[in-house]
């Protein structure tokens, strides 16, 4: 039996990511968004259930699709959209945009445009907190999150097997989303037993396929427990989601051929928010919706009011500086 307060978090952090995103794509097509957005439309339970057992010294590692494990795990809004806007006020300081989102003291390491690329740096960071425990008597966690596309890649399975050989403290979560931009995973896999392939590092696994936000959640619990008083790691986890929009931009492209039209509305029936929100008596889920309403303008707001980067910005993070070479 889950809480009033869980299921109210859970939905406020879902409406967020969803309602946030479907304002980026109202305004993509003005000249204030200053990058490529990848939306997770449909894809909030899997950050959101991933993210709300984290703590914050847990370490969270994205894909270019990251702006929901970005606020899921806690990750400034403000800092965010005024990225998105170019502005100096961005989380990059408005060199970034939306596919290299950062909030370290967060938790939330520097994304990648790059399918994979973060994979093996988020087994290094997972390696230096192994180390880092040792000492402090406190093991933290990292989350390494990536798409179907992502275990595609060469230095996805070389890192399962570093991770694995050495014992890290990390968690591997794989949105399925099954689509690598329009390629339909049947026509990429000659088997789509992941989780199988996975278990052959001698790696726990769990395989979620309903995007069941509780199920997700219960299931995170369940592995940081196992890493932090067990010792255990790495950990697998597959979970089976839909990606609602277009592979980059806002548009809706369920009139295009490589789309299933069942499949689209079986996801529609099970839309977490919508369960979650039935799950909330009428006066607290308007007012959760009030306070996204009001978190989202505020965003906005800042994002619009902010200053552009100097020029000399072109230069800064360029080399390393003297300081960071001692």
């Amino acid at each position: 039996m889950h809480t009033p307060e869980l299921v109210a978090r859970l939905y406020k952090k879902m409406s967020l990511i969803r309602r946030f995103e479907l304002r980026l794509a109202d305004i993509y097509h003005t000249d204030a968004i200053k990058s490529p957005v990848h939306l997770s439309v449909g894809q909030e339970s899997v950050a959101v259930g991933v993210c709300d057992p984290l703590e914050k010294t847990d370490i969270i590692s994205n894909t270019y699709r990251c702006h929901a494990t970005y606020l899921a795990k806690g990750g400034d809004l403000h800092a965010m959209m005024a990225e998105l806007y170019g502005k100096q006020t961005g989380c990059a300081g408005g060199k970034a945009g939306s596919m290299h989102l950062v909030d370290i003291k967060n938790g939330v390491l520097g994304a990648s445009a790059v399918v994979g690329t973060t994979i093996p740096i988020a087994a290094g960071y997972a390696l230096a907190m192994q180390r880092e425990a040792k000492i402090t008597g406190y093991q933290r966690v990292v989350v390494s999150m990536f798409g179907d596309g992502g275990t595609e890649e060469g230095c996805f399975y070389e890192t399962i097997n570093f991770a694995a050989l050495h014992k890290l403290p990390i968690i591997f979560v794989c949105e399925n989303n099954r689509l690598a931009i329009h390629t339909p995973i049947e026509k990429r896999w000659a088997t789509e037993k992941l989780c199988e392939r996975i278990a052959t590092y001698d790696m726990k696994t769990h395989k979620i396929d309903d995007g069941d936000v509780f199920k997700i959640r219960d299931t995170i619990v369940r592995v940081i427990n196992h890493i932090r008083k067990e010792g255990g790691g790495p950990v697998f986890l597959e979970c089976a989601t839909y990606r609602a929009l277009e592979h980059v931009g806002p548009r809706d492209d369920h009139g295009d051929s490589y789309r299933d039209q069942d499949d689209y509305q079986r996801w529609q029936e099970q839309d977490q928010i919508i369960r979650l929100g039935k799950m909330l008596d009428d006066s607290t889920r308007r007012m959760i919706d009030d306070e996204v309403t009001a978190d989202i303008q505020a965003a906005e707001a800042f994002a619009a009011n902010s200053p552009y980067p100097e020029e000399e910005e072109l230069y800064t993070h360029v080399y390393a500086s003297e300081t960071t070479k001692k």
